[in-house]
C-alpha cells in the first residue's frame, strides 16, 4: 500500500517502461493507482500508459521549459496532504529528464520523496554490453554541435571506466564520427537501438565499423539510442604524464624539437618520446 506521514503528502519517483509495457512493476501499478496527481514529463504519452494499466488520474505537465513554475502547485499539493507521482516519459525520472529541482525543493521543504525503481535505459544497456559494467560514467546526451561535442569527448578520450551515453537517431551518425576523430576509430562500442521494443538491436563493434553499420541501412539510424563505448587502457602514470607535456609542446615545435625538449625536461629517452610524439600527431 502507498504509506504517507501524517498530514503530508509523497513524492513518488516512478519509473515507467523504457518500451515494452509489461515492464512496468505491480508497485508502479499500485502507486499509481493510488496518487492523487501524477506529474509527467508528456500528458498524453502518460495518458496513454495508464490507459494501458485501466487508470484514469489527473495530470500535471512537467518538463524542462516549465519546470520552475510547477514546483509551486506540486509543492502546495503535496501540502495539503496529497500524493503526486512524478513519471518521465520512459524508464527513471530525473537521468537525462526533468524532475531535479522538484525533487530537491520538496525535501528542502521536509515532504518525503520515495523512489519506485524500474526500468533505466542506462542500466538495461549496460547489463547487456558485454564491456566492463563494475565502473562507469554516464555522460547523459552530449551537446548537440560538433565543436562542443568534440570537446566534451576530448575530457574522456583517457577515461578508463566504461563510458555510457545516450543519442537521438537524427544525431547518431554525427556522434559516432566525433568520437571517431576525438577518441579514434579502434575503440570498441555497443550501439543498442529501441531497447526492449519490437525492433531492438544491439550492435559490438569498433567505431570505424559502427560508422559503416549506420551507414549501411536507414533502419539502423531510428530510433532513440544508447552507446555504451571501452574505457581507454590504463597506462602508467609516468606515461600519461610524459604526454600530457609533448601534447603543450607540440603546440609550439615539430615531432623532432618537441621530443628533445621532453626529453631534457623528463630525462626519459628522446627516442621513446618521438614516438610517442609521433603516436600524439598521427
Amino acid at each position: 500500500m502507498v504509506e504517507q506521514q501524517t498530514g503530508k503528502g509523497v513524492l513518488f519517483i516512478v519509473a515507467t517502461p523504457i518500451g515494452n509495457l509489461d515492464d512496468i512493476s505491480a508497485r508502479a501499478v499500485e502507486v499509481l493507482g493510488q496518487a492523487d496527481l501524477v506529474a509527467a514529463e508528456d500528458t498524453r504519452h502518460t495518458a496513454g500508459l495508464l490507459a494501458h494499466l485501466g487508470l484514469k488520474k489527473r495530470l500535471l505537465s512537467l518538463h524542462s521549459f516549465n519546470e520552475s513554475a510547477r514546483t509551486a502547485p506540486i509543492l502546495e499539493a503535496l501540502a495539503e496532504g496529497q500524493s503526486v507521482a512524478l513519471v518521465s516519459d520512459a524508464g527513471t525520472p530525473l537521468i537525462s529528464d526533468p524532475g531535479f529541482p522538484l525533487v530537491r525543493a520538496a525535501r528542502e521543504a521536509g515532504f518525503r520523496v520515495s523512489p519506485i525503481p524500474g526500468s533505466s535505459a542506462l542500466v538495461a544497456a549496460l547489463s547487456v554490453s558485454g564491456l566492463p559494467c563494475d565502473r562507469f560514467v554516464f555522460e547523459g546526451f552530449l551537446p548537440p554541435k560538433s565543436g562542443a561535442r568534440q570537446q566534451r569527448l576530448a575530457l574522456l578520450r583517457d577515461e578508463p571506466r566504461t563510458l555510457v551515453f545516450y543519442e537521438s537517431p537524427h544525431r547518431i551518425e554525427a556522434a559516432v564520427e566525433d568520437m571517431i576523430t576525438v577518441i579514434g576509430g579502434e575503440r570498441m562500442a555497443v550501439l543498442l537501438r529501441e531497447l526492449t521494443k519490437t525492433f531492438e538491436q544491439i550492435h559490438a563493434a569498433s567505431l570505424l565499423e559502427m560508422r559503416d553499420w549506420l551507414a549501411a541501412d536507414a533502419n539502423h539510424r531510428r530510433g532513440e539510442f544508447v552507446v555504451v563505448l571501452a574505457g581507454a587502457e590504463e597506462r602508467e602514470p609516468g606515461v600519461e604524464a610524459q604526454e600530457k607535456m609533448l601534447r603543450v609542446l607540440l603546440d609550439y615545435l615539430s615531432v623532432k624539437d618537441a621530443a628533445a625538449a621532453a626529453a631534457r625536461l623528463s630525462g626519459v629517452s628522446k627516442r621513446a618520446l618521438y614516438q610517442l610524439a609521433l603516436t600524439i600527431k598521427g
